[in-house]
């Protein structure tokens, strides 16, 4: 029978804590966050509506290096928070509109809403990661991204059903091939699932390093 963590076991787990999936990413390049999101996060701030700088929140954003660069690219032009469990942030004081946050994403909570929720390979380490997407959709602007690595074989159903249909249902694109999960436009999402608890020996994911599998029952059963 398979163990299941609690999220705040799971955070003291050697798989999350020592999770280096993000720690140094970059916003471009090979590695940024560009080619992992398939997104142009600055052509994206840039398409945000006037008036109100555009704001960016990043969920598990590691170092904040990639952060801390399009901060510097865009000349405090937007307003960028950036959310990470370990708080290893680069040592470099924040520039002028970032704001690095030493917290869990299953318990934070942001003021305000946002133009871009964005999570490289974050969600791979979260124990509630429909919660997670629940709450970031509710953080979205009428117009705002939500994009994020996700593999749906990661969240695991009573019955052995698949997540995939209920996510399009919620109203969010899931790209299986990418493993990629998105949103436009803020909303109001209720999974019919109750969250048990996660596996911290589930193995290597897609990419290679060691994940967390989810565990969900559907409450209408």
């Amino acid at each position: 029978m398979t163990r299941l963590l609690g999220e705040e076991a799971l955070e003291r787990s050697p798989v999350v804590a020592n999770c280096t999936m993000n720690r140094e990413r970059s916003l471009t390049g090979s590695n940024g966050y560009g080619r992992e999101l398939g997104l142009d996060i600055a052509a994206e701030l840039a398409a945000a509506p006037g008036g109100a700088p555009a704001r960016w929140l990043d969920l598990c954003c590691g170092t904040g290096r990639a952060l801390h660069e399009a901060a510097a690219l865009l000349g405090g032009a937007v307003e960028i928070v950036g959310v990470d469990l370990a708080g290893h942030f680069v040592p470099a004081a924040a520039p002028p509109g970032l704001t690095l946050v030493e917290a869990s994403v299953t318990t934070w909570a942001p003021e305000g809403r946002f133009d871009l929720v964005t999570s490289v390979h974050g969600l791979h380490y979260v124990g509630d990661k429909l919660g997670v997407l629940a709450r970031a959709a509710s953080w979205l602007t009428g117009d705002g991204l939500l994009m994020a690595s996700f593999d749906a074989r990661s969240v695991r159903l009573a019955g052995g059903r698949r997540v995939a249909a209920e996510l399009r249902r919620q109203g969010f694109a899931y790209d299986a091939r990418r493993k990629r999960i998105s949103m436009r436009g803020g909303r109001e999402v209720c999974f019919p699932y109750r969250y048990l608890g996660a596996d911290d020996t589930a193995g290597p994911n897609y990419t290679g390093q060691p994940a967390v599998d989810s565990f969900y029952e559907d409450r209408r059963t």
